[in-house]
C-alpha cells in the first residue's frame, strides 16, 4: 500500500478516539460495512494501542491506522500493533524520518505553504491538511493547488457532513477525515447499526 492507496481507499477516513478496547472490532466492523474502510484510531487514549490490535486482528476489511503520531515511540509502537499507516497532526524532521522508515505510508500534517514545500523537498506529496477549517479551507487548499499541483491532501478538523462534498470537489483532494459518523451517543450506547448508517452515508458523498 502507498500513501496514495490511503487517500484513494474511501472518501472520508473516520477519525476515531477509543475509550474502550472492547469498542473497537464491533466500531470497526460498523465502519467497514458502511463502506469506510481505513480507520485512524488516535492515541489519544490509554486504549488506542490496544484497539489496533484487536481491529487489526478481528476486522479483516479494515486498513486500521494510528493518528495523533508525533514521536517515533508513537511510529513503533503504532506499526508493532499492526497500523497500517501513520497520521500525525504536524511534522519536525525527527519525525518524518521515523515514519519514512517504518515501512508503512504515513500523512504527515501541514498547515502552510512553507510545510508543504518542505516536505515536497523530502519526497513526501501526500499529507494531512490541519486543521483544515481553522487554517483557511477550501479557500486555502484551492489556493495551493496552482503553485503545488503535486501535493495532494486529506484535510481534517472541522469538518463534517455539510463541508465535506466541497473539500472532496478539490483535484487535490484524495479524502476528508472526520469523526461525524461516530457520535459520542452512538458510541456509548453501543449503537454500531447507527454507526453504519452514518458511515455509509459518509462513504456517498463523494
Amino acid at each position: 500500500m502507498t500513501s496514495a492507496s490511503v487517500l484513494d481507499l474511501a472518501p472520508v477516513v473516520p477519525v476515531v478516539v477509543i475509550d474502550e478496547v472492547a469498542d473497537a472490532v464491533p466500531l470497526a466492523e460498523a465502519l467497514v460495512a458502511g463502506g469506510l474502510p481505513a480507520i485512524e484510531v488516535t492515541l489519544r487514549t490509554p486504549a488506542a494501542l490496544d484497539a489496533i490490535r484487536a481491529i487489526a486482528a478481528g476486522v479483516p476489511g479494515a486498513v486500521v491506522g494510528a493518528g495523533t503520531v508525533i514521536s517515533a515511540a508513537n511510529v513503533r509502537d503504532a506499526v508493532d500493533a499492526g497500523a497500517r499507516f501513520l497520521v500525525s497532526p504536524g511534522w519536525t524532521d525527527a519525525l518524518l524520518d521515523a515514519m519514512k522508515s517504518s515501512g508503512v505510508p504515513f500523512l504527515p500534517g501541514v498547515s502552510t505553504t512553507s510545510e508543504v514545500v518542505a516536505l515536497i523537498e523530502r519526497g513526501v506529496s501526500e499529507m494531512k491538511f490541519f486543521p483544515a477549517e481553522a487554517a483557511g479551507g477550501t479557500a486555502y487548499l484551492k489556493s495551493l493547488g496552482g503553485p503545488l499541483p503535486q501535493a495532494r491532501f486529506c484535510p481534517t478538523g472541522g469538518i463534517g457532513p455539510a463541508s465535506a462534498p466541497s473539500y472532496l470537489a478539490l483535484k487535490n483532494v484524495g479524502c476528508v477525515g472526520g469523526s461525524w459518523m461516530l457520535p459520542a451517543d452512538a458510541v456509548a450506547a453501543k449503537d454500531w447499526a447507527r454507526v453504519e448508517e452514518l458511515a455509509r452515508e459518509a462513504a456517498a458523498l463523494r
